[in-house]
């Protein structure tokens, strides 16, 4: 069974039996009105966000223009190195990797994800064995996925977006807890790769 198809099954299973156990309450209504409110809701945070998200894409994109990027990108490059042993210095996979790494910190998780795709592709080429993913790709895909952040920019604007008096507050704790999750799951990854040789 395909994940998408797995993805559906679950929700109309969720949509299923919040029906049904509505209707045995004699409460359907509700499910009427707050999938009309929901849905309401959805649609106003959206154009709420449009906003948020071209003014935080805007100072990123002033960021890269002005070399931010880079200089995060140049001190990255050591720890990145050690991370990656088996990718060679000057391999066009290692400048993908740090450019993903570089989002991930300033927290847009947009562009992380075409990023994260040609990094990818890049180890690929490296790559001996097609059909098995490498060390340096888990460990990529380790990275992206506990996402250490600077600035949570994404969820700065989705608060923002909802009406938060303060979006910004999250900011520490989101950093502290990133900070745990990527030295975590590094440590998982060496072990991994110690105890099956990878």
């Amino acid at each position: 069974m395909g994940d998408m198809t797995m993805i559906n099954l679950i929700w109309m299973i969720l949509i299923s039996s919040g029906i049904i156990y509505a209707g045995m309450n004699g409460r359907i209504e509700v499910v009427t009105s707050s999938a009309i409110s929901a849905a309401k809701s959805a649609v106003e945070l959206s154009i709420n966000l449009i906003g948020v998200m071209c003014l935080w894409l805007g100072i990123m994109r002033i960021a890269e223009s002005s070399g931010l990027i880079k200089i995060i990108s140049y001190f990255l490059q050591p720890i990145v190195g050690l991370l990656f042993p088996s990718v060679p210095k000057n391999h066009p996979a290692m400048g993908a990797i740090i450019m993903t790494l570089s989002a991930n910190m300033l927290g847009l998780g947009n562009a992380v994800t075409p990023l994260g795709i040609k990094a990818m592709q890049q180890l690929q080429t490296l790559n001996p064995k097609k059909d098995t993913a490498t060390a340096a790709m888990c460990t990529l895909l380790a990275l992206c996925t506990t996402g250490f952040t600077l600035v949570p920019a994404t969820i700065i604007a989705l608060r923002s977006a909802a009406g938060s008096v303060n979006p910004t507050e999250i900011v520490g704790s989101t950093l502290i807890v990133s900070l745990f999750a990527t030295i975590l799951v590094l440590i998982v990854d060496r072990l991994c790769q110690t105890i099956f040789k990878r």
